[in-house]
């Protein structure tokens, strides 16, 4: 392991971790039978529970994780200044007088930061009707308090068509959500998971792109607006980007259908992602070290675009910034 004065971290130690993830997707993917037994009783438990099939479910789920996952981190940042990035030397060792620990919110005064994260997505939970893969038009008719027989035929199964709640004194919000009857197997959530998550990649790249565009500086600049990137920073959105955020989230599980289950996960890794590449820590096990050598951007490569803010723009995998970085040199090449 490393310390303040034990260089880089000791590589053999990653394999553990590497080990028993490879072990989990190569066993979920080849024999998913092992584990339907656990899915089966798991889905089944919260199907039917009030809480899973809340329309709002979703976003306190969002909040929880990212409360549990930030505040690890931000304690393990003030707590650990060698883990710092800005305490780092080339060679990647901690400097001999590690720089101070940047101002950080205490949580009362992120109250009003939560608060405007989750009003308008609750909007959204409490207006619409919720559509997922593998749910029927009847049971999405039904959760909208709308009449089957009759109306089934004006709404459209798509996510891409939006569904107002049918709105009467008996129903005046739309409070729950259908699920699908059957669970996923553990190899459908392992594609539908790696499919969401590339795709959430590819569009936020894209997205990030734009908000660099001088039209825009003003609406990402408050990312930016910081004296050392720390896991706090995460969240530090103006609600334009937010919403975008996760928005683009969204649509990259709706696209292919994701089962609900592929979201309730989908939303752990996910949050974990942003954390960690805000986290302003090199650290042992961060999903850079997980992953193969060049596949993923990591804290180390975000807290450079954060320091320049002209390249690295791709939230969670290399690929599209080492293209867009290909492209960008062939034409300095050609103009000179």
């Amino acid at each position: 392991m490393k310390g303040s004065t034990y260089g880089r971290w000791d590589t053999s130690s990653i394999w553990v971790p590497r080990s028993i993830i490879i072990s989990l997707l190569v066993s979920s993917i080849a024999a998913p039978e092992i584990y339907q037994p656990a899915l089966d009783f798991l889905y089944n438990s919260l199907r039917h529970s009030s809480i899973y099939t809340a329309s709002t479910f979703e976003t306190w789920w969002t909040v929880l994780i990212y409360a549990i996952i930030e505040v690890s981190y931000t304690y393990r940042f003030g707590h650990n200044p060698q883990l710092r990035l800005v305490n780092r030397n080339e060679a990647g060792s901690s400097t001999a007088s590690p720089k101070p620990i940047p101002k950080m919110q205490r949580p009362k005064k992120r109250i009003v930061e939560g608060l405007t994260y989750i009003a308008p997505l609750l909007l959204l939970d409490l207006t619409l009707i919720k559509k997922f893969g593998g749910v029927s038009t009847h049971d999405m008719a039904l959760s909208g308090n709308y009449d089957p027989s009759s109306l089934t035929k004006t709404i459209h199964g798509t996510f891409l068509a939006p569904t107002l709640h049918n709105f009467t004194l008996s129903s005046p919000l739309q409070t729950r959500r259908a699920l699908p009857a059957a669970p996923p197997t553990s190899r459908e959530l392992v594609f539908q998971l790696a499919a969401s998550l590339f795709i959430y990649d590819t569009l936020f790249f894209a997205f990030h792109l734009i908000l660099h565009h001088p039209f825009f500086t003003s609406v990402h600049a408050h990312h930016h607006n910081h004296r050392e990137i720390n896991p706090q920073i995460t969240n530090q959105l103006d609600v334009f980007e937010r919403l975008g955020l996760v928005l683009l989230a969204n649509f990259s599980l709706n696209i292919i259908g994701s089962h609900v289950v592929t979201r309730t996960v989908f939303v752990a890794v996910f949050v974990w992602l942003l954390v960690d590449i805000h986290s302003g820590m090199d650290l042992e096990w961060g999903y850079d070290k997980l992953l193969p050598e060049g596949w993923a951007s990591g804290s180390k490569r975000h807290s450079m675009h954060h320091r320049v803010g002209n390249k690295y723009y791709e939230p969670f995998f290399n690929w599209w910034d080492d293209a867009y970085q290909w492209v960008c040199r062939t034409e300095d090449k050609e103009v000179n």
